[in-house]
């Protein structure tokens, strides 16, 4: 154990109020009420002196904030209740006293858990009650040198990440000493959003909420569990453009992508995203290096998409709540996903992003209404792949590319680097900007024994687009 607590705080709002209840929202309760995590990197060299500013700053926060505070209890049919306590979080402070463990050190190490888990707040999921549990807690944790590291945990139940991103800028703008401008007080009536569903009912079929292909045994003997690894993986904008470019010209040749010649209905003339790219591009390598003779396995990805914007009208962008829905691709092969153009793997996934529009999510309310489990509801969409003795053949996607964590400058500066704390499910994926702006950073999970050759395919197929170009 490289990393030490040195003092643990409990921050509650500044001016608490009388306890209040918040009911969740049909997308709050599709979510798992355990914590993603987070962790940004910063170099400073005044940390000892702000850490009392930090504090003050994050309960000033906690007064606009105020559900952050609270915590959660199961109601009727495995649903959620928030409960507007002001019991607090956690705020602890900590110190890394291996002289090896610098900044620059953990940079070149992002794809270690059990390095990157020490500057993670913790939680007994087997032994802490729900209604015990803080719903956010934060670790500050100061390395030999000058870096810094906040690593956050936040309950997924309660927000999504363009609420945390509107919280962390309110954070670091009160630890600056600025005030907040209008467009950061949260919007808090999550009625607001179930509403767009009750009068609609739910019209298409959601095969988002069902259960994702498994993976087809190849052999008779009991399957053993699986070791797991984090890839970290890097792409310029240039290498990201080249995949564009290939996208582009599968389309125009086989007619199902953004070309001329493409038959599609699906916006066909707008370019790709980087995150249409980017997701096809890892789907190929991924179906690639767990190929394993049986080419007819099926796999999906899943992706969230934030819908604030898909709404007519939309809903205030300064909604605290989860308001991203998860939407799955058409069903594939391997065989397809390996041996068709990459474009085929990109125009699925932009067949599942564009279906997102304000009927479909408003239908995705109205079933998600419906359902007597929500426990049930949970358990299909978040199986991914069967367990953890099983291969998960499918994707589950999360972008981070278009919140403002990069903003989050509590007086340090901006942070140099930002990664989720923890990847421990195969097949789980995080897309994300890197600190300079000027590419992004993948991470994902999958078998151990995969590591080296999907690193070594990733670059090798971007390579392969147009081999004499340079980045």
């Amino acid at each position: 154990m490289v990393v030490t607590i040195d003092r643990s705080y409990t921050i509650t709002p500044s001016d608490s109020s009388s306890t209040t209840i918040i009911p969740l929202s049909h997308c709050d309760q599709t979510k798992l009420p355990n914590h993603g995590s987070q962790l940004s990197l910063y170099t400073t060299s005044n940390s000892s002196s702000s850490t009392e500013n930090f504090r003050a700053s994050l309960s000033k926060a906690l007064n606009l904030y105020y559900p952050l505070a609270g915590r959660l209890r199961w109601i009727h049919g495995g649903r959620l209740q928030l409960l507007c306590n002001s019991k607090g979080v956690t705020l602890l402070e900590a110190t890394c006293h291996d002289n090896h463990t610098t900044l620059d050190m953990l940079l070149e190490n992002l794809d270690n858990n059990v390095l990157l888990e020490q500057f993670l707040p913790k939680v007994d999921y087997s032994v802490d009650r729900i209604d015990d549990m803080p719903l956010m807690a934060a670790q500050f944790t100061r390395l030999p040198g000058n870096g810094v590291v906040l690593g956050m945990i936040i309950c997924r139940a309660v927000v999504d990440g363009a609420a945390l991103g509107n919280f962390m800028t309110s954070w670091s703008k009160l630890a600056r000493g600025e005030d907040l401008d209008s467009s950061l007080v949260p919007f808090y009536d999550r009625g607001l959003l179930d509403s767009l569903g009750v009068s609609v009912g739910p019209r298409f079929e959601h095969a988002e909420f069902l259960t994702p292909p498994l993976w087809e045994e190849q052999k008779e003997e009991e399957p053993q569990e699986i070791e797991l690894a984090t890839v970290v993986l890097k792409l310029t904008k240039g290498q990201v453009e080249m995949l564009k470019k290939k996208a582009y010209h599968d389309g125009v040749k086989d007619g199902f992508g953004n070309g001329s010649n493409s038959s599609n209905t699906l916006s066909s003339s707008r370019p790709y995203t980087s995150f249409e790219v980017i997701s096809g591009h890892l789907w190929r390598c991924i179906c690639k290096v767990k190929n394993e003779g049986n080419w007819g396995q099926k796999t999906r990805v899943c992706a969230l998409v934030n819908c604030r914007n898909r709404f007519k009208p939309n809903l205030p962008q300064s909604y605290f709540g989860n308001a991203t829905f998860p939407t799955v691709t058409p069903t594939c092969c391997f065989d397809d996903i390996v041996h068709k153009p990459l474009g085929y793997a990109i125009q699925n996934v932009r067949k599942a992003i564009e279906r997102m529009n304000d009927e479909y999510v408003r239908s995705a309310i109205a079933y998600i209404a419906n359902q007597k489990d929500m426990n049930s509801l949970r358990q299909k969409l978040y199986n991914l792949g069967g367990g953890k003795s099983r291969v998960n053949p499918n994707m589950y996607i999360v972008s981070w590319a278009n919140f403002p964590f990069y903003e989050a400058d509590f007086g340090w500066g901006k942070p140099v680097c930002l990664v989720p704390g923890s990847i421990n499910s195969d097949g789980k994926v995080f897309i994300m900007n890197n600190g300079s702006g000027d590419g992004f950073i993948v991470a994902t999970c999958l078998q151990q024994s995969l590591v080296d050759d999907l690193k070594k395919l990733f670059y090798e197929d971007i390579e392969e687009v147009y081999p004499n170009s340079k980045l």
